[in-house]
């Protein structure tokens, strides 16, 4: 009963980004600050529908630590699951994301209007740059930037080094970075299809202030903060206190070009 219920809902999840996106582009014609009205409803529909069709719930913790606006957030990939709640759990926010997902119709207007971040993922230092300078456009506008910082959908019980771009982006804005932890992988396999019975705990960091810190400082501390999360909301996680660099999939196998945005 599992499967067809995770094979209804894949269904409607794709029904449900084609009818959103139509929406937006058709209310962002006229305006924008109106279109802003249907991502969080699109997030709401799709939760709950994963809550009746799958059996999939989800509880947040920390929410208070939440800003009002102007803030990195470092959220944790392992799932769809997350792209998906991300609109629902937080304020008017910029993604920054590959931008092969501006050239899909109708999908990549409705993106624009929304005004995410495409960058080019092998491009390097460019790609840094463009975060930094998009991020901080969507920052002064008081929209919230969300960086999935391992660049990638990871596995379960793995990580990998973050790339540099939002802590680049942080640190030369002056805001804070609020990292964010989930084991929605723990129901939502990254390469699955089926979606676990269960419920998503999503743990909301306290902030990290970024003055005075590197780039490379402010990493380090928001993976510490991720991956000991992780180990404590996750059995499928390593014992809570190993270094996240001595876990599987640390990155090593990557290039530099891969991981710099």
């Amino acid at each position: 009963m599992n499967l067809i219920g995770s094979l209804i809902y894949t269904v409607l999840l794709f029904f449900s980004v084609l009818v959103g996106a139509f929406s937006i582009v058709l209310v962002g014609i006229f305006s924008r600050d109106a279109a802003w009205w249907i991502p969080p409803a699109w997030s709401h529909f799709n939760l709950w529908a994963l809550r009746w069709l799958c059996g999939l719930r989800y509880e947040v913790e920390g929410d208070e630590n939440i800003p009002e606006r102007d803030a990195v957030f470092f959220w944790k990939h392992q799932s769809t699951w997350e792209t998906v709640a991300q609109f629902g759990l937080l304020p008017r926010l910029a993604c920054v994301l590959k931008r092969e997902l501006m050239w899909v119709p109708v999908l990549g207007w409705a993106l624009s209007l929304l005004h995410q971040i495409p960058i080019d993922r092998g491009s390097g230092g460019r790609a840094v740059r463009q975060v930094v300078r998009e991020g901080r456009k969507r920052l002064d506008e008081g929209m919230m930037v969300v960086i999935f910082p391992e660049g990638t959908r990871m596995a379960r019980g793995a990580t990998r080094r973050y790339g540099i771009s939002g802590a680049a982006l942080a640190r030369e804005s002056g805001r804070p970075v609020v990292p964010v932890a989930h084991n929605a992988g723990d129901y939502w396999p990254r390469r699955g299809l089926r979606k676990r019975r269960g419920t998503v705990r999503v743990v909301f960091g306290p902030p990290i202030p970024t003055e005075g810190k590197t780039a490379k400082e402010i990493n380090l501390e928001a993976q510490r903060w991720v991956e000991s999360t992780m180990a404590r909301i996750s059995d499928s996680y390593p014992a809570e206190g190993q270094e996240p660099e001595a876990r599987a999939g640390t990155g090593s196998e990557h290039s530099d070009r891969e991981t710099a945005a």
